[in-house]
């Protein structure tokens, strides 16, 4: 059995039933009686009038006895190891001194500077090595030089 909506109030239209209106853009129209028709024509809007299945949607009317209120989920926390470090790990630091916390970490940082420091100074050993051979009439190469780039044309006309 093949049922309508009333265009208007949103009840059901069963067959047999109700008016069937067509405006000129032949846009079709279907109402349950000449109440909802007679509203229509008068351009009501149905969210406003107080029987329309628009107006009870739209103030939750009726729907308390069907549905009962969703529960909102609580968010759980939890705490989950890091690729770098174990659960244990993270724990253990996390329950550490703030004094010995910020020991560990100047250590840390001193560390760094000293083996920072270190490369340094053998760059400036190796760069001082290559300086010597240099004066002896070795000829530096450049990186390019020694991945094998061609060296520069020096030009022999003006």
């Amino acid at each position: 059995m093949r049922t309508y909506e009333d265009t208007f109030s949103g009840t059901k239209i069963y067959p047999g039933k109700g008016k069937l209106y067509v405006r000129g853009d032949n846009k079709i129209f279907r109402f349950q009686n000449g109440k909802s028709e007679s509203l229509f024509l008068q351009r009501k809007n149905p969210r406003r009038i107080a029987w329309t299945v628009l107006f009870r949607r739209q103030h939750k009317k009726g729907i308390s006895e069907e549905v009962a209120k969703k529960r909102t989920r609580r968010t759980v926390k939890h705490q989950r190891a890091i690729v770098g470090a174990s659960l244990d790990v993270i724990k253990e630091r996390r329950s550490q001194r703030p004094e010995a916390r910020a020991a560990a970490r100047s250590a840390a940082i001193k560390d760094a500077k000293d083996k920072k420091a270190e490369t340094e100074k053998k760059k400036k050993a190796d760069k001082a090595k290559l300086a010597s051979g240099a004066s002896k009439g070795q000829r530096i190469q450049s990186k390019q030089g020694a991945k094998g780039a061609q060296t520069k044309v020096q030009a022999n006309t003006r």
